[in-house]
């Protein structure tokens, strides 16, 4: 078992950085969350639900979005949509189904490459895409040339750091042999780096999460894309009000199993979901360093309005034949726009490169 292993190594080389052991938690090839096929991931059946599993209309809206980019780009002869963190294939589908009904020129120009870590995800991302699967790759792209990289919900699952005002939080084991946390210094320099170029002064007891995966990543994304668009979709918000001690004086971190928080985050290793919110801070920041330029932030609600949600209603209405899947359908676009709901605490970042 993961904790087994994860005792072993803590027994072998002491307290580990959280930073790690969330990273076996999360990741490990074999018992990992998001490695494991025995486990049901998505979904009301599972631990948690996206938004392209929510609503048909979430990929379509942002189908309407793409086509518009691609107008914008001067409707290249090719182009590529990456999608990072592609889980199951079920946005990747609802694109591509989008694009054949309503922009069949830009589908025909159109390679959908799809990434992710976890083995079984690709797999179900196969049979999901089968229809697509001339249009459709699980390689990765070392260069996407012009085009979008997109991504739903990715980077609240990187590994982070958990700083307090006096270090790093580790996790040990306690006499009763279960994990548990303890303090020590900084496990890499670019932890301090990092709060002094963002200038984070911790009260006392304060703890936040620090994401260094982000500038990893988005170096990783910038590299690849010669002209076209960063389409970041995650929770999170501003530095200054993620780091407030008064707002958020134990950070950000929770877990999830069957939709309800997990009280001890360290309990079970590979059991349930683990996330943090995003600094939108510091994705514009370090996006800006590396050319990519603002174009829009905004919450995932007013963002669905202007990039269509509405039109893909009609459109979808227009085919469907029976009243209760109308008002299934009708019912998601309200819990998509509606003041206060749940798309209204996920923000959308458009970056633009070239």
């Amino acid at each position: 078992m993961l904790a087994e292993r994860l005792r072993d190594l803590i027994r072998a080389r002491g307290p580990i950085p959280f930073r790690d052991w969330m990273e076996a938690a999360l990741y490990d090839p074999v018992d990992g969350y998001y490695n494991r096929s025995d486990r049901k991931r998505w979904g009301r059946a599972g631990d948690y639900r996206t938004s392209p599993e929510r609503s048909e209309l979430f990929a379509a809206t942002f189908a309407r979005y793409f086509a518009k980019l691609y107008d914008e780009l001067g409707r290249p002869a090719q182009w590529t949509i990456v999608e990072g963190g592609a889980g199951d294939g079920s946005f990747a589908h609802g694109v591509l189904r989008t694009l054949a009904e309503e922009f069949p020129a830009v589908l025909v120009v159109t390679r959908y490459c799809l990434e992710d870590v976890s083995p079984d995800s690709v797999s179900r991302a196969q049979q999901t895409l089968s229809e697509f699967a001339d249009r459709v790759s699980f390689a990765g792209v070392s260069d996407l040339g012009i085009g979008i990289y997109f991504s739903n919900e990715l980077l609240d699952a990187f590994p982070v750091h958990r700083i307090s005002s006096t270090g790093e939080l580790y996790v040990t084991l306690d006499a009763g042999n279960k994990f548990t946390w303890t303090t020590s210094e900084f496990s890499t320099p670019r932890l301090a780096e990092f709060l002094e170029r963002h200038s984070i002064k911790l009260a006392p007891e304060q703890i936040i999460e620090v994401d260094l995966a982000i500038d990893d990543w988005l170096t990783s994304v910038a590299a690849r894309v010669k002209r076209g668009y960063v389409v970041t979709v995650d929770y999170g918000a501003e530095a200054s009000d993620l780091y407030d001690p008064v707002l958020r004086p134990r950070g950000t971190l929770r877990a999830f199993s069957k939709h309800q928080f997990v009280d001890d985050v360290l309990h079970a290793p590979g059991e349930y979901d683990i996330t943090s919110s995003v600094n939108w801070t510091q994705v514009k920041a370090t996006g800006e360093r590396l050319g990519l330029e603002v174009v829009e932030f905004a919450s995932q609600d007013k963002f669905l309005l202007r990039a269509g949600l509405l039109e893909a209603l009609g459109k979808r209405l227009e085919r469907i034949e029976t009243k209760a899947d109308q008002v299934r359908l009708t019912t998601d676009a309200r819990e998509m726009i509606l003041p206060g709901g749940m798309a209204s605490s996920f923000q959308v970042l458009v970056q633009k490169r070239g």
